[in-house]
């Protein structure tokens, strides 16, 4: 069985251990875990998205690494003559302010709609991955209600595991608390490979034996 190991030379992960990476099976928020399998109790039929595999797996893919710390998002507003100039900065905790900063913003990169300031984070973990492996750094899947959206990437872990600047956007008007404990990033492993593709044409009965085959 392939093995992940995280790597850090921050040391307050030493003295809150309850925050080291943790698979995402282990991250899962509230609202996912509180809702039903059935849109109504008493028809099974009338299932939700929780009863949906595909998104149940994406859920519990990698493992994901959280805020070691509270960060506080604040609005600034300075004006200059006729020059009214509004910014964003973030506020942690002593000791961990290495671990989220601003940044200029990626010109030529498009913004993800809704979302707008250009901030990154500099990961208290790294992962590294046996020979052959990489990573795909994505924003927590289906995360949607996070205040934040976390650009992707893949890294190969095998030849690195060192952290690097993590850019992320921050929601339009947000202002305020990011709590300590808060998924950022989720990382999943997988083996590099070359593949090859062919199309195939089928009819609907062979998509539906095929279906009730599996």
């Amino acid at each position: 069985m392939p093995k992940i190991i995280f790597h850090s030379n921050r040391t307050y992960n030493i003295q809150d251990s309850d925050l080291s990476p943790k698979p995402s099976k282990k991250s899962l928020p509230d609202w996912f875990t509180s809702a039903s399998r059935n849109w109504f109790p008493e028809d099974s039929s009338s299932q939700s998205f929780k009863a949906c595999p595909a998104l149940i797996d994406a859920f519990l893919a990698g493992y994901v690494l959280r805020t070691p710390c509270d960060i506080m998002m604040v609005k600034e507003k300075r004006s200059n003559d006729s020059l009214h100039i509004e910014t964003f900065r973030q506020v942690t905790e002593q000791g961990y302010e290495d671990f989220c900063g601003a940044r200029p913003d990626m010109v030529g990169f498009p913004k993800p709609p809704g979302f707008d300031k250009h901030f990154h984070w500099y990961p208290n973990w790294m992962p590294g991955l046996e020979e052959g492996y990489s990573a795909l750094y994505v924003h927590p899947l289906n995360r949607f209600d996070l205040p934040f959206f976390t650009i992707s990437g893949i890294i190969d872990n095998d030849k690195m595991d060192t952290p690097g600047l993590m850019p992320f956007f921050l929601k339009e008007d947000f202002e305020g608390l990011i709590p300590k404990g808060t998924p950022y990033v989720q990382i999943i492993p997988f083996k590099r490979e070359e593949w090859d593709s062919e199309q195939k044409m089928c009819s609907h009965k062979e998509i539906l034996e095929r279906h009730e085959y599996q």
